[in-house]
Parts: structure tokens; C-alpha cells; sequence
């Protein structure tokens, strides 16, 4: 039986889905107004592979995240940079999509904007207003938190300690300063739509709660994200959204914890970051995201670039031994036709532990140990048993393994990295000289060898 530590019980609960053998999932998505670091990764990489693997048990799963369009972010950097709204937006999806998929995550079945729910919004706040939970001063909708009788349950918080917690401003026009706005009147130059209230745009708890509840339904599975987003956030979802129902809104909250960087939380706000692209291009698509599930994803898991380089040298033993046993066979080796008693045991581990709270560095540990197995073996059905279950089924659910790089792509690492800076300096110095010859002889050679120059703008890149 599948069990997850519940934010809201704060224990580990059973999960027993609302619809036998369907899993309805919200997961909070990213505010689109520049590219994700690798910390905005963790959510969706976890909760993307935590669909593979309720797809794998056997359930139909509807998998919703998304994006924030409207939000202060957006419109500060409009009014700094001059952008157009509706291009920062349609900019900054496609962008994270590029990367989420670089990265081996899947597209959600439906990813809403906000801006494409705001009458939907308008109605959810006007029936907050019609149940007296909500009140207007001049032109702005707050929410009253003292009206909810569960408020403070999910963040395990006492509604009079919260008054002075996160994103809470204080204004003397709410009847409490923990009160929270549902819309917001338009500022001049601001993006805005029409209300009964006047012109404005959602506040940015609601957009959550009007998104879900109309394509899940008012009540559903699995509510997750990053655990910075349990107060106010979702603490505020989960209070306007059983206002407005009468019902139960998530049934399980699932949230993982934050990626650090030098003992502080990854964030665009303080420049402690490492990019998605960058990640990618220093260590691998296998790399980044061992890392990311070595950690029991309800934990803070600490960047690093010494822990990056043994998680990239980790997936390159992995691949090194597919690739070899791919080599054995001279390609890709028979499908499985019988299920021997050790893939058995092997498949029933892999449950065992992702079974308990989703715990994906058991798995791994797991791997690394059947691929020392494989090592010491020449047992071709062993190889072949070793072969497909850890790429065809515990790869296939982590998104790990899709790939078996050349022997050319396993030689790239630091050292291999550091030779290709030369030449390319080297290249560049023979340019500079006009020793034009010289120069196109060390493209030309490299290219014969399967790696290519690029030129560009922001000087020379290669690739394989």
C-alpha cells in the first residue's frame, strides 16, 4: 500500500485515491518572468516522477501545474524592462517547458494560466462574498481568516501567531492583519481586467484554488509543491476553497523540501542559484536528477559542485555498464520473456521503497548495487534481466536512462572538458593571427571525431 507523509496530519498516512484507480494531482507551478534554477526543478521533477510511478502501480492519472501570469514579479519587470505582458509570458512558458523537458519531465495533461481563469475567479470571489467569508474596501476583496474554523491546521500554526507571518502587510483597511486579498485594484500601466469591484486582477492565493477546482473538481487527491509554499499559500487555498465549497479541497498535501545553496534557500532574489541550462550542459540530464532524488524529497537536499561531480561520475557508471552489456549483445538486448525469482525480488524492493513515502534514494542505492552485480557476471540472461529492469522499468519511472551515451560522451568529463577549453583557445589565438589554416585544421579535425564548434555571439561552444 502506497503511504506519504501527510502535511496536513503531519504523519504518515495510507494514500486511497478518491476514484479507484484514478489519481488527480495539482501541483503548484512556477511564475513565469525569467528562466528556473535548478531549486524550481525539485517540484516538478519529484512530482512528475511520482506520476510515472502511479502510472506503473496501475492508475489513470490527471496531472495539472500551473502557471502564474499575473503576479508583482511579472509587472515589476514589465515596468523596468518594458516588456509586453501577454510576450514575458508566452516567453517564460516556452522557455520553462524547453527545460523541464531537457531535463526528462513530462508535460502536465493540463497546464492553466491564470489570466485564462479570471472570470472564473470573479465568480469563485463572488461566492466567497455571497457566504459573508469575504468583504470589500475600496475596490479590494479580502478574505476573512478568523471565519474559517480550520485555519492554521495545514501549516500547523496558531491563527494569532500567523498575523505577523510571511507576505503579510499591514493595512489598516482589514478588519485582521492576517486577511488576505483576493483581488486587487488596477494600478496605473498594470495588466487588468474587469470586475464588479472595479478593474484589477486576481490576488495570488485565489488563482490556485479557481484553477483546481475547475478542472479537478471541488475535491481532489493530491494537492503538492515546495514546502515555502505551505504558509501562506496554500494554507490560504485550502481556507477560501472549503469556504467556498463546504468540502474537503486536497485530500493529501505532499511537499518537498527546498534546495540550498551555501546553507541559504536557492532564489532568484539573492543570485544563489545555479540554472536549469546550466546544470545540464556541466553534468547531464542522469546527474541532475540522481541528485535531486538522493535525498527523500520531503528533505532539504544541499548543492554542491563536489557532490554534482559524484553524482555525475555515478550515472556515468550506470550508462557505462548498459552500454556494455548493449556492446555484448551487439545492441540492445533480447525483451524479457519469463520473470525470473531475482527481477521478482528486485521489482518488489523498488515498490517496497517508493511504497514508503516515495523514497527514490533507496532506489538508487539499489541500482548502484545491481550494477556492481552486473559487473562481476557474463551471465547473459542475468545481464539481460539487469538490463531491462533497470532501464525499462526503474529508469523508465525516475526518467532515468534513456539515453546510453558513446564511449565519446562518457569520456566528457573534467579533464576531457579541459583539453576542449584549450583548443578552442588555441583555435581562437590562430584566429586572431590570421593564421586562418592552422585554425579550421583543429575544427575540422574535431569534427571528423564527432565534435562540433559552434561560433557565436558569446565566443565558442562545443558539442558532440
Amino acid at each position: 500500500m502506497i503511504r506519504f507523509t501527510d502535511t496536513l496530519a503531519k504523519e504518515k498516512v495510507a494514500f486511497v485515491p478518491l476514484k479507484e484507480n484514478q489519481v488527480s494531482m495539482y501541483v503548484c507551478g512556477p511564475t513565469v518572468y525569467n528562466t528556473v534554477h535548478i531549486g524550481n526543478a525539485r517540484p516538478a521533477v519529484v512530482f512528475d516522477a511520482l506520476r510515472n510511478y502511479f502510472e506503473y502501480r496501475g492508475f489513470k492519472v490527471t496531472y495539472v501545474m500551473n502557471f502564474t501570469d499575473i503576479d508583482d514579479k511579472i509587472i515589476n519587470r514589465i515596468n523596468e524592462e518594458g516588456w509586453d505582458f501577454d510576450l514575458i509570458t508566452r516567453t517564460f512558458i516556452r522557455e520553462y517547458l524547453r527545460d523541464m523537458r531537457h531535463l526528462g519531465v513530462r508535460d502536465a495533461n493540463i497546464h492553466p494560466r491564470t489570466s485564462n481563469y479570471v472570470g472564473e475567479t470573479v465568480a469563485f470571489i463572488e461566492k466567497l462574498l455571497s457566504k459573508g467569508v469575504a468583504y470589500v474596501v475600496d475596490g479590494e476583496v479580502f478574505y476573512d481568516v478568523t471565519l474559517y474554523e480550520g485555519y492554521g491546521q495545514l501549516s500547523h500554526r496558531k491563527l494569532e501567531d500567523m498575523m505577523s507571518g510571511a507576505r503579510i502587510e499591514v493595512d489598516q483597511r482589514k478588519r485582521n492583519p492576517g486577511d488576505f486579498t483576493l483581488w486587487k485594484p488596477a494600478k496605473p500601466g498594470e495588466p487588468s481586467w474587469e470586475s464588479p469591484w472595479g478593474k484589477g486582477r486576481p490576488g495570488w492565493h485565489i488563482e490556485c484554488s479557481v484553477m483546481a477546482t475547475s478542472i479537478l473538481g471541488e475535491t481532489f487527491d493530491i494537492h503538492a509543491g515546495g514546502n515555502d509554499l505551505i504558509f501562506p499559500h496554500h494554507e490560504n487555498e485550502r481556507a477560501q476553497s472549503e469556504s467556498c465549497t463546504g468540502k474537503i479541497f486536497a485530500r493529501y498535501w505532499l511537499h518537498n523540501g527546498m534546495l540550498q545553496m551555501n546553507g541559504a534557500k536557492m532564489a532568484k532574489s539573492t543570485g544563489n542559484i545555479i540554472s536549469v541550462r546550466e546544470a545540464l550542459k556541466k553534468y547531464g540530464r542522469d546527474a541532475v536528477r540522481m541528485f535531486l532524488f538522493s535525498t527523500q524529497f520531503r528533505s532539504p537536499i544541499d548543492y554542491s559542485v563536489d557532490r554534482f561531480e559524484e553524482w555525475k561520475k555515478a550515472a556515468n557508471r550506470v550508462n557505462e555498464s548498459l552500454a556494455r552489456i548493449e556492446e555484448l549483445f551487439d545492441g540492445v538486448p533480447p525483451y524479457l520473456k519469463r520473470e525470473s525469482q531475482w527481477v521478482k525480488d528486485k521489482r518488489d524492493r523498488f515498490v517496497e521503497y517508493l511504497d514508503d513515502d516515495f523514497n527514490t534514494s533507496k532506489v538508487l542505492s539499489m541500482i548502484f548495487d545491481m550494477v556492481k552485480e552486473i559487473n562481476t557476471t557474463k551471465d547473459k540472461e542475468r545481464l539481460t534481466e539487469a538490463y531491462w529492469i533497470i532501464k525499462g522499468e526503474f529508469g523508465d519511472v525516475l526518467g532515468l536512462f534513456t539515453e546510453v551515451p558513446s564511449k565519446k560522451q562518457q569520456q566528457s568529463g573534467s579533464a576531457f572538458d579541459d583539453v576542449m577549453e584549450t583548443l578552442i583557445s588555441l583555435r581562437a589565438q590562430l584566429r586572431s593571427k590570421k593564421m586562418y589554416e592552422q585554425a579550421d585544421f583543429i575544427r575540422d579535425s574535431l569534427s571528423q571525431k564527432g565534435i562540433q564548434l559552434l561560433d557565436g555571439p558569446e565566443g565558442t561552444k562545443w558539442q558532440i
